[in-house]
């Protein structure tokens, strides 16, 4: 951001510091004026601290930005992660959903049509328990996906949510880390005789999912007596390096590729979805494109920022932290389906936007991304709400539920949308030390004064809430897309290149010289000296 647009959001922030939230809660028409709707999702941010002269502050900044030639840029395929020279098309995965034509390049799309056949084909295989064509073994009942990062956190928050839509032939498995208690555990549960496994790595390279995958080979290996050959056939890969799973016994037909011009944490549309596909089948699996596509067509064709939830949203993200200046933001699911949706997010934002130098290796200006963290409703209410009502620290939240259940426990909803809404009432209108002190019944002045204080609520703590019609594929696909185009927004108002991600690597090479030293290798003299006693600890104790 430029110093002056800086300048612009200081002066609003001060403008409008004396002024709670109440205040603005109580001006008519302030529901109808700050909340959206996009298809399946409805968007209130009357809670954020904004009014009409910051919005509009905050929409010039995204017009002198340019935001509309970024959108339209990504979806043609320009090369907007120029510091990797790729395009950015996780967009053209399921443009054969959408409304609008596709201005992505025609053989990408073509390429990713074959690839949804591809994909189709072996799930439908698989799901008639006859895919002999495809080499796989007869009775598979359970799914292992190997994959960390973007090929875990996606579609392992997508058949978590989608539980409901789930056909019920196969049982899916998630292994992303190292840590062997979850694969021991996982081994001791399955049949080894009756498991398929994702192999999930774009470059075959990925330490924790060949680790993995080696492990889980030997494990079906013995149950076929030591036979390697028939322990492959219960591998299928997803990923570029179509050699390196040949070399693993991996036949090409076993392999779905993934593709340079789609990141990780955007990739849960392609071929990496494929334990998803299988946990709810294909037409499920193309309403959850269909519900993405949905919201790229919104992102599209709304090309006033007033009524666009992508740019609406990441304004606001924008405020809060350069504006406001809060340095965290939260997430809080009232749909125990979505437990996952905050460490998804954690991924997609602060690995996306997390830099502290531009696209020009320049210092940036402004703070950028900030902590993301959070927890499904009502369980974060009794764990770290306490803080978020009375804490010293403001933290801006997205509260986010679904109208309609998933079940036919209607009282158990109803009480869930209650929390929803009063917890969101409670942020921004709080307590008044009056109001508390006129509840303090017992005691003298002074002890009525000192519980007064103590349960007293600030308010005018921030919060946008989403409303899902229901937790559908559809709307699943569109939350998901929303939050993907909030980035793309936010990586331009912060001059970010939001699709490599090089702060991921140092520790990753650094891991791979300590390996060697943890298995009896001389401790380099380069090591710091943390790391030498650390080693010494370890070694001490093995």
């Amino acid at each position: 951001m430029l110093a002056g647009q800086l300048d612009t959001l200081a002066r609003e922030a001060a403008r409008l510091k004396p002024l709670h939230l109440r205040e603005l809660l109580a001006e008519p028409g302030r529901f109808e004026r700050f909340s959206r709707r996009a298809g399946p999702l409805l968007l209130d941010f009357s809670r954020q601290k904004l009014d009409e002269s910051a919005l509009q502050a905050l929409g010039a900044i995204a017009e002198q930005c340019g935001w509309r030639q970024r959108r339209d840029a990504m979806f043609r395929g320009d090369l907007l992660n120029r510091s990797e020279q790729r395009p950015v098309l996780h967009t053209a995965l399921r443009a054969g959903e959408s409304q609008l034509p596709s201005p992505a390049p025609a053989e990408v799309a073509d390429e990713i049509a074959r690839t949804l056949r591809r994909m189709g084909e072996l799930v439908d295989a698989l799901e008639r328990g006859d895919a002999v064509a495809y080499g796989i073994p007869a009775g598979i009942t359970d799914v292992v996906n190997l994959g960390i990062g973007g090929s875990d956190l996606g579609p392992r928050l997508a058949v978590e949510a989608l539980a409901g839509y789930h056909s019920g032939r196969f049982r899916c498995h998630f292994l992303p880390n190292v840590d062997g208690h979850e694969t021991a555990a996982l081994m001791r549960r399955l049949d080894p005789r009756k498991t398929l496994v994702l192999l999930v790595s774009k470059s075959f390279t990925t330490q924790e999912t060949l680790l993995n995958g080696a492990v889980l080979r030997r494990w079906i290996a013995q149950a076929y007596d030591g036979d390697e050959a028939r322990a492959a056939a219960h591998f299928v890969a997803v990923s570029a390096n179509v050699a390196a799973a040949q070399a693993l016994g991996i036949p090409p037909e076993r392999v779905l590729p993934m593709w340079d011009f789609v990141g990780g944490r955007y990739s849960v549309w392609s071929a990496v979805g494929l334990v998803l596909a299988l946990a709810i089948g294909m037409p499920n699996f193309r309403a959850f494109l269909r519900g993405a596509a949905l919201m790229d067509d919104h992102f599209r064709s709304a090309d006033d920022w007033r009524n666009n939830l992508p740019v609406l949203l990441a304004l606001i993200g924008v405020w809060n932290r350069n504006g406001l200046g809060h340095a965290a933001h939260g997430v809080i699911p009232y749909l125990d389906a979505l437990r996952e949706l905050p460490a998804f997010l954690q991924q997609l934002e602060m690995e996306s936007l997390g830099k502290r130098v531009g696209a020009d290796g320049g210092e940036l200006l402004q703070a950028t991304v900030p902590v993301v963290w959070g927890s499904v409703g009502t369980n974060a209410q009794h764990a770290f709400f306490q803080a978020l009502h009375q804490g010293s620290d403001v933290v801006p939240l997205d509260l986010i539920g679904a109208v309609r259940p998933g079940h036919a426990l209607e009282q158990n909803h109803a009480a869930l949308l209650a929390n929803l809404l009063a917890q969101g009432a409670a942020f921004a209108l709080g307590k008044t030390h009056a109001e508390a002190l006129a509840e303090a019944t017992q005691g003298d002045a002074a002890e009525r004064a000192a519980l007064a204080a103590q349960r007293t609520f600030p308010g005018d703590r921030p919060s946008s809430t989403l409303l899902l019609d229901a937790l559908t594929p559809e709307s699943l696909g569109a939350l998901i897309a929303l939050y993907e185009h909030k980035v793309v927004v936010q990586a331009l108002l912060w001059d970010i290149n939001a699709f490599d991600q090089w702060g991921v690597e140092l520790g990753k090479v650094l891991a791979k010289s300590i390996l060697p030293v943890l298995g009896g290798a001389d401790v380099p003299a380069a090591f710091d000296a943390s790391t030498r006693g650390l080693i010494a600890a370890i070694r001490g104790l093995s």
